[in-house]
C-alpha cells in the first residue's frame, strides 16, 4: 500500500478533465427525453454514466481525498456553466440573429433543471466515491467489481431517484415519472456491468504508471472538508 500523492500528476488531470466534461456535456442534454427500446429516458443517460466510471477509477487509484477536490471542481464549472448560459439569455440579440428561440431552448436551462442537476450530482456522486472506497478496505484491495458496481447501486439510484423527483415531478404523468427511475436506473447500472471490464484495464494500467494504490484509512469523509484543494 502506498501513501496519496502530494503532488498531481498529468494522468489523474486527465481523468478529472473526462469527468467534469461528462457531467457538464450530459446536463446541457439533460433536459431532452429520448425513447431507447419503448423506455422513456432523460438524453444524458447516454453519457452521463461515465461520469460516475471515472470517479470509480479516481476513488479506487488515487483516494477519496483526491475524488471529493474533484467532484467539487466540477460542481464549480457547473454553476460556471449555467451562470454564463443565463448571462447569455440576458444579453439581448441583433434583429437579424434568427435563431434565438432556438438557442435559448437548447442552452435555457431551467432553474428547476439547474437545482434537480445540483442536488442529484452532489448526492450521487459522494455517496459513490463514500461507497467504493469503504469497500475497498473493508474487501482489502480485492474484488474491484464489487466495488464499482456496488457504489453504482447506491450512488445512481440516488442521483436517479433525485433528479427525475425534482425535474419532471408535475411535468410528466406519474406513471411515466416511475418508469423514467425504473428505466434510467437499470440503464445505468447495466452501463457500469458492461464497462466494469474497461475499468478494471484502465485501474490497473494507472496503478501501474503512477505507482500508487490509495486506501482511506484515517481520513475524513466530510464532503466540505477542502484541505486537498
Amino acid at each position: 500500500m502506498l501513501r496519496e500523492q502530494d503532488n498531481l500528476s498529468g494522468l489523474f488531470v486527465i481523468i478529472a478533465c473526462l469527468f467534469v466534461s461528462s457531467l457538464l456535456l450530459s446536463n446541457i442534454i439533460a433536459g431532452k427525453l429520448i425513447s431507447i427500446g419503448g423506455m422513456t429516458l432523460p438524453g444524458a443517460v447516454i453519457l452521463f454514466p461515465l461520469a460516475y466510471i471515472f470517479g470509480d477509477i479516481l476513488t479506487e487509484v488515487y483516494g477519496y481525498g483526491r475524488t471529493r477536490m474533484v467532484i467539487w471542481t466540477g460542481f464549480a464549472c457547473n454553476i460556471l456553466m449555467v451562470g454564463v448560459f443565463t448571462l447569455l439569455m440576458a444579453i439581448p440579440s441583433p434583429d437579424f440573429f434568427e435563431v434565438e428561440e432556438a438557442f435559448a431552448i437548447v442552452l435555457g436551462m431551467t432553474p428547476r433543471i439547474v437545482m434537480a442537476s445540483l442536488l442529484a450530482y452532489l448526492a450521487g456522486e459522494f455517496a459513490n466515491a463514500y461507497v467504493l472506497s469503504r469497500m475497498k478496505i473493508l474487501t482489502r484491495g480485492r474484488w474491484l467489481w464489487t466495488r464499482t458496481i456496488g457504489s453504482t447501486l447506491i450512488g445512481e439510484g440516488l442521483d436517479t431517484i433525485i433528479f427525475i423527483s425534482v425535474c419532471f415531478v408535475g411535468i410528466v404523468p406519474h406513471g411515466i415519472l416511475m418508469q423514467m427511475v425504473l428505466y434510467q436506473y437499470l440503464f445505468k447500472v447495466a452501463f457500469e456491468l458492461l464497462a466494469t471490464p474497461l475499468t478494471y484495464i484502465v485501474v490497473a494500467y494507472l496503478k501501474r504508471r503512477e505507482g500508487t494504490d490509495i486506501y482511506d484509512h484515517g481520513i475524513s469523509y466530510n464532503p466540505f472538508q477542502l484541505e486537498d484543494i
